[in-house]
């Protein structure tokens, strides 16, 4: 099987040009020869291809229903447009052999491209900037600037505590993913840039939010619309984008504009700074004022989006999970002591606490999937035969459930998967919440930190009391969130 996987590569061409990969969308027949062994559904019909039973809110969830059914490696078409999707813990490390494979700016992320561009997130492989970018800005995320950001997240969660506390005395519920969202765009402001949108003080989410949430559901949407029809079904909704795009760009460009105002009066050492005023150290690049606008918006629009589904997710599951719950709220109060609020170096002694977290992104990776494509004609698993540039999509919630990797109860919620034993028993590659390779999240021990410290401040200071009746729903926009979770809360006793 391998010897015809190998031969199909090579009569589909055997020198891999030089250059960037062929741009835009390439459906699946083009880059993978022996597309005819991987599985798809039953019922395709002519063109349409596989749209009975689809919906088109959650094609996400859609696709782990079939790849349950499908396996390891499975197909979908709809509209002339055919994917290929992973989710074995086998292919996924093939996947992640940077050697071989990169990251591929897939559909859904292409559509954030209007806005994003060049982005950290958005950038593809051979555009400059995102090299740039990255060197540049990595020195934000050391263990320095790490310490130095910890007593702004600690004052945003102050914000948070003050709200949940009025709640709590009313006898009221609490919106998770609502205050998470708050918390997460206020702790990226001011950490990454100076800057404080007031999300607390508002009734309403800030229009930041609005117009974020409408431009990764936009680009949802443009996932799963016929590009022909795309002018007639979603004229409106493409109205309403480009007024959310221009309504985020002038709100960044007035962020880094009040910065150069400012510029004088003493530098803040923060994301921001480090795009203005810091060039290369090897070449003296600097970042382009438009490259800074796309960098300012993935920072702010990812860097919350991600960490407030994680939040949420995981209070999810400590709420329904009461020995879990005492557990994680033992360790805080132990490891912080008679301290109401933690130093720097105490949060990454919440151990379980942090395994909570990694639990719950195994289950829901708020990004829940990342594309990879084929640097040179290769086989994939030994297997699948795929030409340069092909492409497939890794379904991170399917990945985080497969059994050979898991165990035979991968849908259980147990925090003690990620025990230091349990994880160097288990293969390489198979939790993938921040992506793989050198393209991975700039931003992965901010996000960490960010969400063990609040965790910890809301469960020593918090019963969590879940609502009977909810069952969790997903909603799906490009991003993962909990839909609908409303949590009541007891204040508990100072602890001692």
């Amino acid at each position: 099987m391998a010897q015809t996987a190998r031969s199909a590569v090579g009569q589909a061409g055997r020198a891999a040009p030089a250059g960037p990969p062929p741009k835009g969308f390439r459906s699946a027949e083009l880059g993978w020869p022996e597309l005819h062994r991987i599985p798809h559904p039953p019922r395709r019909l002519p063109f349409l291809g596989d749209i009975l039973g689809a919906d088109a809110r959650t094609p996400l969830q859609d696709s782990m229903r079939l790849g349950h059914r499908l396996g390891p490696i499975f197909r979908r078409k709809a509209f002339g447009k055919e994917f290929v999707f992973v989710w074995g813990a086998d292919l996924a490390a093939d996947l992640a052999d940077e050697s071989r494979f990169a990251k591929h700016v897939g559909l859904g992320v292409a559509n954030l491209r209007p806005l994003a561009g060049d982005g950290l997130f958005t950038a593809y492989n051979h555009e400059p900037n995102w090299q740039l970018a990255h060197d540049i800005l990595a020195p934000g995320f050391s263990r320095e600037a790490m310490a130095g950001y910890h007593p702004l997240m600690l004052d945003v969660a102050r914000q948070l505590t003050a709200r949940w506390d009025e709640r709590e005395a009313a006898g009221r519920a609490v919106d998770v993913p609502g205050d998470m969202t708050k918390l997460t765009l206020e702790t990226i402001a001011r950490t990454g840039f100076g800057h404080d949108f007031g999300s607390f003080e508002r009734s309403a989410p800030h229009p930041f939010v609005t117009a974020m949430v409408g431009t990764l559901s936009f680009a949802q949407r443009r996932n799963v619309v016929p590009p022909l029809l795309t002018p007639l079904l979603l004229r409106g909704a493409g109205r309403r984008d480009d007024a959310d795009t221009a309504y985020l760009n002038r709100t960044v460009d007035a962020v880094v504009a009040a910065r150069r105002t400012a510029s004088g009066a003493g530098g803040h050492g923060d994301l921001l700074d480090r795009m203005l005023e810091v060039a290369h150290p090897e070449t003296g690049e600097r970042l382009s004022s438009e490259n800074i606008r796309r960098q300012v918006i993935t920072f702010l629009v990812a860097g919350h989006e991600t960490t407030s589904g994680a939040l949420s997710f995981a209070l999810h599951y400590l709420s329904r999970s009461p020995e879990v719950l005492a557990r994680a709220r033992a360790e805080v109060d132990q490891v912080w002591g008679a301290r109401e609020e933690p130093a720097y170096e105490q949060v990454a002694k919440l151990r379980y606490v942090r395994r909570v977290l990694d639990e719950s992104l195994r289950l829901w990776p708020t990004a829940p999937a990342f594309a990879r494509e084929a640097r040179a004609d290769t086989v994939l698993g030994g297997a699948h035969p795929m030409r340069r540039g092909a492409w497939a999509l890794v379904l991170a919630t399917m990945l985080h459930r497969d059994p050979a990797a898991w165990g035979e109860r991968p849908e259980e919620f147990d925090p003690d998967r990620f025990t230091p034993a349990a994880v160097r028993a288990r293969p390489p590659h198979v939790f993938k919440p921040f992506g793989t390779g050198a393209r991975a999240c700039i931003g992965r021990q901010f996000a960490l930190h960010e969400a063990t410290l609040v965790l910890g401040l809301l469960l020593r200071r918090y019963d969590l009391h879940a609502d009977p009746g909810y069952r969790l729903r997903v909603a799906e926009r490009l991003t993962l969130m909990p839909d609908g979770l409303t949590l009541r809360l007891t204040r508990r006793s100072p602890a001692v």
